[in-house]
């Protein structure tokens, strides 16, 4: 199951809303006949709280109509019909990306160390050596600049132990499992912010580098002016009772799914471990006893006890060997699902702030569609008071905030 592409729909389904388009115009009809209006009307009619998801993403700003710039083609994110319903279009020039070679780098002759992986994109086949802190800057630009699109999170840091050889693996494969997905994607595989991060020589071309960094941090689409780059398809507008119900099923199903990751993560996580440490030491502990006992027949030095004592010691190695397997083990099945699932919980952790911002929006395009055929009937003729739409946007908080 791809769960990076399902914000595709929650998004399509906020902006082919019925009445939207006319919300927003009326919106500007309003600032236009009254620039200034009743302040305190004006204070009411957005969402008191200030550090809602809804608010912070940019959906209230793009609803209330206070979204503007210019996009360029090549911003445009186009959501398109498929088989099963609205989602993005396809990548036409799909890659992948290698990531290898983790070597301990050092600067400041000597005074700081850190960990440089190298990629390798397969539309160029230009290695580039990344550190974990560019991933880090990377996921912030893209978590920033896509608010309804889920970004798996990053392994986690480590300040201790970084060095050693086992966590360098472990944090290598979990990269691994993060850029794949992200290749995959079709928004975020063609982001500029993201292309830079896999072709710029940063060793090399620190300039460039700088550049392109300076140039994602000053991106103007992003907030409110994001959801004018989605171009949705010229199609019957999506029912919101359907596309609301659809959104409640889907938030149950990530609740679930979310608390039987978190179980299986515990319940692998300790069965590995006894893998590792006690079902080896027991399996130790009885090849150690089987040993003692052929140690016990060496002191018989009848030569017909020589057979008996080499199958008695050969049976002791093999418990040994097979503690040292049940240690091995973990390596072999349950850490590769243990580090998928990771990836997967933290697209888990993403879905409830999506799902706000959608049905913030949903409400919110609701409301103002209300506000219109309101104004409609009161004879404001395109002209709506600011009260009118205060009212129209109050019955969204519940939602939105």
């Amino acid at each position: 199951m791809n769960m990076g592409a399902v914000p595709a729909t929650a998004t399509a389904s906020t902006l082919c809303g019925p009445y939207t388009a006319d919300a927003q115009l009326s919106l500007q009809n309003m600032k236009e006949h009254h620039p200034s209006g009743p302040k305190s009307s004006a204070t009411v009619s957005r969402n008191l709280n200030r550090f809602s998801t809804f608010v912070k993403s940019g959906g209230e700003a793009f609803v209330l109509g206070e979204a503007s710039g210019f996009v360029k083609d090549g911003d445009k994110l186009c959501v398109v019909l498929g088989p099963y319903g609205p989602e993005w279009q396809e990548n036409p020039y799909p890659f992948q990306c290698t990531i290898d070679d983790p070597t301990k780098q050092t600067k400041f002759k000597g005074m700081k160390s850190y960990i440089s992986y190298k990629l390798v994109p397969t539309h160029t086949q230009v290695p580039v050596h990344r550190r974990y802190k560019h991933f880090d800057w990377l996921y912030a630009r893209l978590a920033e600049k896509f608010p309804v699109i889920s970004v798996p999170h990053l392994p986690e840091k480590q300040a201790t132990g970084r060095f050693e050889e086992d966590f360098i693996s472990k944090r290598r494969k979990g990269l691994i499992w993060w850029m794949n997905h992200m290749a995959s994607h079709p928004v975020l595989a063609q982001c500029d912010v993201f292309q830079h991060f896999l072709t710029c020589p940063s060793s090399t071309d620190e300039k460039a580098w700088k550049q392109g960094k300076r140039k994602a941090e000053k991106d103007e689409m992003v907030g409110a002016n994001f959801f004018l780059t989605l171009s949705t398809p010229p199609a019957a507008a999506l029912d919101l009772q359907e596309v609301e119900s659809k959104i409640d099923g889907f938030k149950s199903f990530t609740k679930k799914m979310d608390d039987s990751a978190l179980q299986l993560n515990h319940t692998a996580n300790e069965f590995a471990r006894k893998q590792v440490t006690g079902f080896k030491k027991e399996y130790q502990k009885v090849g150690q006893s089987f040993r003692g006992l052929s140690q016990a027949f060496e002191l018989d030095q009848q030569a017909f006890s020589a057979g008996l004592n080499q199958a008695i010691a050969f049976t002791g190695d093999a418990y040994d060997a097979i503690g040292e397997l049940f240690a091995e083990q973990p390596r072999q099945d349950l850490d590769p699902v243990m580090d998928l699932l990771a990836l997967y919980q933290g697209h888990l952790a993403n879905f409830p702030d999506i799902i706000h911002v959608q049905k913030g929006n949903a409400r919110a395009s609701e409301q103002m569609a209300g506000v219109v055929v309101q104004a409609g009937r009161d004879g404001f003729d395109g002209r709506i008071p600011v009260a009118l739409v205060s009212r129209g946007l109050a019955s969204s908080r519940d939602v939105a905030g």
